[in-house]
C-alpha cells in the first residue's frame, strides 16, 4: 500500500492460523495513523489540540458535495469561486489523483493539492469538513504545513486518502469515520458515499 515517504509503511501478518492447526485464525497489523484513507485531527499540527478521538460525529456524516477540479497542478482560490461554497458544507475535491495515482503502489510526488490560498479561502467559507484524493491536503513540493495549518486552525477537519474514482460531481452523503484513538492526531478511517439523487 502506497504511503507517504518516512511514514511507517502497512504491514499485515497471521499472529495465529488454523491452517497452521491453531484453533482461531488471527492477523496482527502495525501501519502509520496516516495510512490509507484517513481522518487529520488539529493535534496533527497544532500542540495540545483537539486529538482525533474527540472528532464532533457529524464533522464527516451528512450530505457532502464532490466537486470537480481540472487544473493538473493544484486547486486554487479561483477554481473555487465558481461553486457556491457554503459554511458548514462538507467538500470532496476530484482531481486527476482518482484517475491514476492510486494505480501504483509507488508514491507519486507530483499529486494535485490544494494550495495555501484555496485552503484560506476555505476557512473563510467556514467550511466543516474536506475531503481529498491523495495522501495530503497539502503537496509534497510546496504548501504542506502552510495548507493544513489554514485547515486545522479554522477548524476545518480533514480526509485524506480518498479515491474518487468512477465517481461523478454533485451532492452525496457521506459516512466517514475514523477509529477512535485515543489521544492520536489522526487516525485511519472507512468512507462511504451515496448519491443524493
Amino acid at each position: 500500500m502506497v504511503h507517504w515517504p518516512g511514514d511507517p509503511a502497512f504491514h499485515i501478518e497471521r499472529a495465529l492460523d488454523q491452517e497452521k492447526g491453531d484453533p482461531a485464525t488471527v492477523s496482527q497489523m502495525s501501519l502509520g495513523a496516516h495510512t490509507g484513507t484517513h481522518m487529520d485531527a488539529p493535534l496533527h499540527f497544532f500542540r495540545n489540540a483537539t486529538p482525533i478521538d474527540r472528532i464532533p460525529l457529524d464533522t464527516a456524516v451528512g450530505p457532502a458535495r464532490i466537486l470537480q477540479i481540472d487544473d493538473p497542478k493544484s486547486i486554487r482560490r479561483e477554481d473555487l469561486l465558481k461553486f457556491d461554497i457554503s459554511e458548514g458544507e462538507r467538500i470532496l475535491f476530484k482531481t486527476r489523483n482518482s484517475e491514476g495515482a492510486w494505480n501504483t503502489d509507488r508514491f507519486e510526488e507530483n499529486f494535485v493539492f490544494i494550495s495555501q490560498d484555496a485552503a484560506r479561502y476555505l476557512a473563510e467559507c467556514r467550511i466543516r469538513c474536506v475531503g481529498v484524493d491523495y495522501l495530503s491536503v497539502g503537496g509534497f513540493h510546496e504548501d504542506g504545513p502552510e495548507t493544513h495549518h489554514a485547515l486545522l486552525g479554522a477548524g476545518i477537519w480533514i480526509i485524506e486518502g480518498l479515491n474518487l474514482h468512477g465517481l461523478a460531481p454533485g451532492a452525496y452523503e457521506l459516512a466517514c469515520l475514523p477509529l477512535r484513538l485515543m489521544d492520536a492526531e489522526g487516525a485511519p478511517a472507512r468512507a462511504i458515499l451515496r448519491r443524493i439523487e
